[in-house]
């Protein structure tokens, strides 16, 4: 059974979801408040987190920032309707997406299922390494490089960066990215493909002419380019 750990402070709410949870074949714990959540989640006793913005004390956005100090573990944010900039300051901080509150059980399930599908290390190698300029993709080991240097990527960061190298030289659609990376189809008025490529864009280098290897192409999506 796949460990979740739930930090919701609406005891209510994480009762409901738990139990939702566990009969769809998770084992979950939950927890109440943003410190306890964080001490949780770095133990190691869980696969992913689903975590509640709005909390007493230490924040759901500040106990990302805890949690992705010292660890990669999956983190599905649970942000108040129409909230945009929590949802964006989220993903910047690492969190691998993100659900509406108030949300269905059944696609809270969904959604973790996507992202611990797109996070499973490969049972067998996908094939070689992806080299694009000073770029490389290691599929095997879900890591990369820029001229040799490890970039500290979080999982939907290098499923993107994948996605981007595997068709180096074309434009990939916002929808394809989506639906390869995310494991879900792109929903009107969705960032979350934009500020993550943002933040990939941030922690690769530049070209030798400064702009850097990921090209917005107008009407079309995001380009890898090669040079």
């Amino acid at each position: 059974m796949t460990a979740v750990l739930l930090v919701d402070d609406d005891v209510e709410l994480a009762e409901m979801l738990g139990d939702y949870l566990v009969q769809d074949g998770f084992l979950v714990t939950a927890v109440h408040d943003g410190l306890s959540g964080v001490d949780e989640a770095l133990s190691g006793r869980h696969a992913i987190v689903v975590l509640d913005v709005m909390m007493p004390g230490i924040s759901g956005i500040e106990a990302l920032r805890r949690i992705r100090a010292g660890s990669a573990l999956p983190v599905l944010m649970l942000t108040a309707k129409g909230d945009d900039m929590d949802r964006i300051v989220g993903l910047e901080l690492g969190a691998d997406d993100y659900v509406p509150k108030p949300c269905q059980p059944r696609e809270l399930a969904a959604r973790l299922r996507a992202i611990l599908r797109r996070t499973a290390p490969p049972a067998e190698a996908p094939g070689a390494s992806l080299v694009v300029g000073e770029l490389a993709v290691h599929p095997a080991q879900r890591r990369a490089e820029w001229a040799g240097v490890d970039v500290g990527l979080t999982s939907t960061e290098f499923n993107l960066l994948e996605v981007l190298a595997r068709h180096a030289g074309r434009p990939v659609s916002k929808g394809e990215l989506s639906e390869q990376a995310l494991g879900r189809a792109l929903s009107r008025f969705d960032r979350s493909i934009d500020v993550h490529l943002s933040s990939i864009r941030h922690k690769l280098g530049t070209l030798p002419d400064g702009r850097s290897c990921i090209q917005t192409v107008y009407r079309q999506g995001y380009q890898l380019i090669r040079d």
